[in-house]
């Protein structure tokens, strides 16, 4: 969707394991849009590559998360300075010790005002990465919001630790698709075709580099 609306003379680089990758221009600029597929592993193995494989330089996510707290609404865009997760894989990597997936600084601000300057005003803050889409304790997230999570996803983690290792730049933005608390939800066609403000943000943000 994002290679058919926003980019121009569009080729097809990559379709390995199912997941298609595009580049083409975008203001003038060469953009690139892959597919990274579900959850923190899926999103590790793809950042790796397009970093190591490619020489990707600066990676944003852009997806959806459901949303922890009263003050973010359904179709909200939420910036991720930082992600919690449940994931072993960074208690497996650092051998039981904990590190702190974070978000570039300059991809964040550069971010940020875009979606200001678009009239938009992100939500900025933590998420919580987390293994489990169809969970059994339905209580669960509270304690994450009650720590000032602003929703929950399931790849930030995994992106900013990719990044950090290979010393390159990135960056998580997501659209609020659901909500914990209000119970309010977004249809799957919604989600592909109308979060436009959180897509043009992302390449605004990534060509003004």
């Amino acid at each position: 969707f994002i290679a058919d609306t926003f980019l121009e003379d569009v080729v097809c680089y990559n379709e390995v394991r199912g997941m298609f990758g595009f580049t083409g221009t975008y203001k003038g600029k060469r953009i690139s849009v892959q597919g990274t597929g579900m959850g923190i592993p899926s999103m590790s193995i793809y950042a790796s590559e397009l970093i190591n494989e490619y020489g990707v330089k600066n990676l944003i996510r852009i997806g959806t998360c459901g949303g922890y707290h009263e003050d973010v609404k359904v179709r909200d865009v939420v910036m991720a300075m930082s992600a919690c997760t449940d994931s072993n894989l960074n208690l497996t990597r650092f051998q039981g010790r904990t590190y702190a997936p974070t978000a570039n600084f300059e991809l964040l601000k550069k971010a940020y005002d875009t979606a200001v300057e678009k009239g938009i005003e992100p939500k900025v803050g933590t998420v919580y990465s987390s293994d489990i889409f169809y969970g059994d304790d339905n209580e669960d997230w509270k304690k994450w919001a009650a720590f000032g999570c602003l929703g929950v996803e399931m790849e930030a983690a995994g992106l900013y630790t990719v990044a950090a290792k290979h010393h390159v730049k990135a960056l998580a933005i997501m659209t609020v698709s659901d909500h914990f608390i209000t119970g309010e939800v977004t249809s799957a066609e919604e989600r592909q075709t109308t979060f436009k403000n959180m897509m043009e943000i992302a390449l605004d943000a990534i060509v003004s580099l």
